[in-house]
């Protein structure tokens, strides 16, 4: 499969995940002259975004649980732990903080973040909650 081939499908896999200003950003940088870097972060959010943890998935870990998606907006901040198990609903479970407020557990809407103009974190390592709430 073509190198552009791969990155369609890629991109069907992070088009849900993805604000479409940012999605779109990622397409055009792979005709540019960094489309290394970009054909190697539709991959590997492509890969993350496969192997995540479905909803339920690591309850009752706490704060062991893995973080494996960062997104933010300003002075607030998203963690994603799990997503749902339907590809077109794309509800997640995770920790908000908004605003530079307190953290909290909840359902979090992807659909609702990209609406909003969210930015997912393209250098974010995946880590544990007690990672994040200690940062």
């Amino acid at each position: 499969m073509s190198r552009m081939m791969q990155a369609v499908e890629h991109v069907k896999i992070i088009r849900p995940f993805v604000p479409q200003s940012q999605l779109s950003a990622l397409v055009d940088g792979c005709r540019s002259p960094e489309k290394d870097f970009f054909f190697a972060k539709l991959q590997e959010y492509a890969e993350r975004i496969q192997a995540m943890p479905k909803t339920y998935e690591q309850d009752g870990k706490g704060d062991d649980a893995l973080v494996s998606l960062h997104y933010f907006r300003g002075g607030s901040d998203f963690y994603i732990t799990e997503k749902d198990t339907e590809l077109d609903q794309n509800q997640a479970f995770g920790l908000s903080s908004l605003n530079g407020g307190e953290p909290e557990l909840g359902y979090i809407s992807i659909a609702e973040l990209a609406a909003c103009n969210v930015e997912l974190d393209l250098h974010f390592e995946p880590r544990r909650v007690r990672e994040v709430k200690g940062a």
